[in-house]
């Protein structure tokens, strides 16, 4: 295994941490602002800060992790976690979607526009709950004149109320296998749900959306070749950014104990002269070293196309974010009172990692997932 990052990746990830000075941050509080424009226009101009510096398009074409890719994915995740979540979403995920199983039409339409920070598209898959393991899609296209007419309702859509674009998962009547319908924001019959208001990711713009006889044309619905293995590799998508967003968190969490630890004074002298707080710290970087070596692994395979691939990206889903929770919780505990107030990245950071355990596939399936694959089935 080759883990060694190239200048070309350090570079750009020193130009993404450059991108976050105080003025060049201080729209990120409209991420937080229930009014969707303004969501957008931050949202927007973001990507196409990051598309400039080249972040958006790595991973893209070829549907696969690649440990420079997690590595630079760590950096942002630690900068900014809810404008990670959108921009993922739109580039490693839709994207991924339309560069492995879209059409030359579909792919000159958007890539082009996407990587470049230009437009935002989302994916949506489940429906009932947040898993799209145990239940089928209920969300139908019937056939007419100009394609489909599409009806359905999808639940928790990251990007949803901003996005320009949504691959919707979902299935033709008569037809065996899913297909992904590809809707334009604004589209007849596309209906978005109010912003959910979340206990964590308080910046990300996630809401429902439902169809009523919505219109797609056929040249914008995506045929895969093998439909059951399409739906999985756009769920181990979901999977490998939420690994990587528990990186992020990790890091933002340790880093912001270290420093308290140094600076705040206790009995006349800083606390991290305190042993206790010594081992805490040394546990949680124990957890954070460790959780990194297993996501590079997982993206090392998944880059080399390893036949367990798929159960490592499980394995690393599972350990990442639940070392998350474990890193932000004794992050609140070194900074005791200060890390209770909200509004700081230890306290944002706890509430956000329960969403990196039940989004994508949930620790509990993913556990299952894995002991399938050591009985070999």
């Amino acid at each position: 295994m080759n883990f060694d990052i190239g200048e070309t990746e350090k570079n750009l990830c020193d130009r993404i941490k450059a991108l976050f000075t105080v003025d060049g941050g201080t729209d990120l509080i409209h991420l937080e602002n229930d009014r969707m424009e303004a969501v957008r226009r931050a949202t927007l101009r973001w990507t196409a800060s990051l598309g400039e510096a080249g972040y958006l398009a790595p991973g893209v074409m070829n549907g696969r992790n690649s440990v420079s890719l997690v590595v630079m994915q760590e950096a942002l995740a630690a900068l900014a976690p809810s404008l990670f979540l959108s921009v993922e979403v739109s580039a490693r995920i839709f994207g991924r979607l339309v560069a492995v199983y879209g059409t030359s039409e579909q792919k000159d339409a958007i890539l082009s526009n996407l990587t470049s920070g230009k437009i935002i598209g989302t994916a949506a898959l489940s429906e009932q709950g947040m898993n799209i393991e145990n239940e089928p899609l209920a969300t139908r296209g019937v056939a007419s004149t100009e394609g489909f007419r599409v009806t359905g309702s999808k639940s928790h859509v990251v990007n949803a109320p901003i996005a320009d674009w949504i691959a919707v998962a979902g299935t033709i009547d008569g037809e065996t296998g899913t297909v992904f319908f590809l809707i334009e924001k604004a589209s007849e019959g596309l209906f978005t749900g109010d912003r959910l208001a979340t206990l964590g990711y308080t910046g990300a713009a996630i809401s429902p959306i439902r169809l009523e006889n919505c219109p797609v044309p056929s040249a914008h619905v995506i045929h895969p070749k093998n439909e059951s293995d399409a739906l999985k590799a756009v769920r181990l998508w979901e999977d490998q950014v939420l690994t990587a967003a528990s990186l992020g968190l990790m890091r933002r969490s340790f880093d912001v104990a270290v420093t308290y630890a140094k600076t705040h004074r206790s009995g006349g002298k800083p606390i991290i002269a305190y042993q206790e707080v010594g081992f805490k710290l040394a546990e949680m970087l124990t957890l954070f070293q460790t959780a990194q070596l297993l996501a590079y692994r997982a993206a090392w395979m998944s880059e080399s196309g390893d036949r367990e691939a798929d159960a490592l990206a499980h394995c690393a889903k599972v350990f990442c974010a639940e070392a998350a929770e474990k890193i932000a919780s004794e992050a609140l505990q070194i900074l005791g009172g200060t890390g209770y107030v909200l509004g700081n990245p230890a306290e944002a950071g706890y509430r956000d990692a329960k969403y990196l355990q039940i989004a994508g596939t949930s620790t509990e399936i993913s556990r299952m997932k894995i002991g399938d694959a050591v009985l070999g089935y």
